[in-house]
């Protein structure tokens, strides 16, 4: 089939046959899972997002369609993998787009069986019945209604000698599980995705200058990650010049950058589904100030100091805890906070300047899936996970009691790693922070 490039992905049949194979032996026999896909997005009256795949559709299949539901039965030896979907139609196919229908479902994503998406009502509820459990994730609306509907209708048939599926289980708190755990083939792709997304902050870091428009650097940016090979971002790219940076989920990205302030970005690609997520920041015109500096070494430091702590057998709160730290006695050392340290952490007095987490797992999601507590414990870090590190220092215009020499000053250092068997992998490497670096990068241009 034209367009089909199945074989090139870093990702392949038999990792998505492991990932299946491994929930079906989990779930046991008698039982099903459901699974729909993501729908297309309407923009703007008649056009549609780009389709990004749900991503758990994503992480058992593969297959890029909208329309779809994947459905898994454990019974048979190597269990039975059934996709619903669009069939074959060359008119729609002319204006919209080629699709795989059922044969291509089977050939290119090795399903055991496939049918029209507009059968399911015929077939779906034939499968399901006399299961003793449904795995399903709730949250789908229309979708949802549909399931209980055809459960509903299996109970009404009872009498008939229906036999209407026991119980429906959280397919979620499963796969997600699963998800937090990177194989191999996961591991580089994600290697790849942020080598490439590093690459792009650099480039960031040369076309910067006075007088440029954060647009402008947004869209070097999102050019570098095409020419890579990552087409999308993982999420929209903040591009924050001067006190913008102070505004965390910043994304208007349109304002010209100015001489004397910082710029902080936090971007990164996305390649087979997998997310990037690094942030760096310097300033615009090529020289830290006093200030600048003096706040930028703390946050540094407590970047480099909480990545250590990413390593098997610590809990996952460790980075933010030395992070926190760190922090707290930079802001004593600045002069804006006073008293003592540890009095100072306990009541939070960082809150004002710092006030998120310093990570989160990440993976198909840029948020990615995974309980952060076990048992009311924060998890413990385990060979495989992969977590952001991103302490940050956000001194907000017009805060009170703050030197006003302070002020718009916002720095963040965000670091992808991954937790190995012998420490961790700081996965984003490539994108400097050192201040020297940094500086001398951008003098060269």
């Amino acid at each position: 089939m034209p367009g089909v490039n199945t074989e090139k992905t870093m990702i392949k049949k038999a990792e998505f046959g492991r990932r299946r194979r491994k929930l079906m032996n989990i779930m046991g026999a008698n039982s099903i899972a459901i699974l729909p896909s993501s729908s297309e997005q309407l923009r703007s009256r008649d056009t549609n997002f780009h389709f990004r795949q749900h991503s758990d559709f994503q992480y058992l299949s593969g297959f890029p369609e909208p329309d779809s539901v994947l459905v898994l039965l454990p019974a048979r030896e190597q269990g039975e993998y059934i996709i619903f979907c669009r069939e074959k139609d060359e008119k729609m196919e002319t204006w919209h787009g080629r699709r795989h229908g059922q044969e291509g479902a089977i050939q290119h994503f090795s399903c055991s069986d496939a049918f029209p998406i507009d059968d399911i009502d015929d077939i779906l509820p034939g499968l399901m019945e006399g299961r003793e459990r449904i795995y399903y994730e709730f949250g789908h609306t229309e979708f949802d209604n549909r399931i209980m509907g055809w459960v509903n209708s299996l109970r009404e048939q009872v009498k008939s000698g229906a036999q209407p599926p026991g119980e429906i289980i959280n397919l979620s708190h499963i796969l997600h599980d699963m998800r937090l755990f990177k194989s191999q083939a996961e591991i580089e792709v994600m290697k790849k995705v942020t080598k490439l997304s590093a690459q792009a902050h650099i480039q960031a870091m040369k076309k910067c200058r006075p007088g440029v428009n954060e647009m402008e650097i947004e869209a070097e940016i999102k050019y570098q990650f095409a020419s890579n090979g990552a087409r999308f971002e993982a999420y929209n790219s903040i591009v924050a010049g001067g006190e913008n940076a102070c505004i965390l989920h910043y994304v208007e990205n349109d304002c010209e950058l100015q001489d004397g302030e910082l710029l902080l970005i936090d971007a990164g690609g996305e390649l087979e589904g997998y997310a990037a997520d690094i942030t760096r920041t310097f300033p615009i015109n090529g020289q830290f100030s006093s200030e600048q500096r003096q706040a930028y070494e703390w946050v540094l430091k407590a970047n480099k100091k909480a990545i250590k702590e990413v390593k098997v057998g610590n809990p996952w709160t460790a980075p933010h805890d030395v992070a926190v730290k760190i922090l707290t006695k930079g802001l004593i050392e600045m002069g804006i906070l006073s008293g003592k340290l540890d009095k100072l952490v306990d009541e939070e007095a960082y809150k004002p300047f710092y006030m998120h987490k310093t990570g989160h797992w990440i993976g198909l999601d840029v948020h990615d899936v995974g309980d952060y507590l076990v048992d009311k414990e924060p998890r413990i870090l385990e060979e495989g996970m992969v977590l952001t590190v991103e302490p940050g220092l956000y001194f907000a215009p017009n805060t009170k009691d703050l030197d006003k020499k302070w002020w718009g000053i916002g720095i963040r250092i965000e670091d992808d790693v991954l937790v190995t068997k012998k420490g961790r992998e700081v996965l984003s490497k490539a994108a400097i922070k050192e201040v020297n670096q940094i500086e001398t990068l951008m003098a060269d241009g």
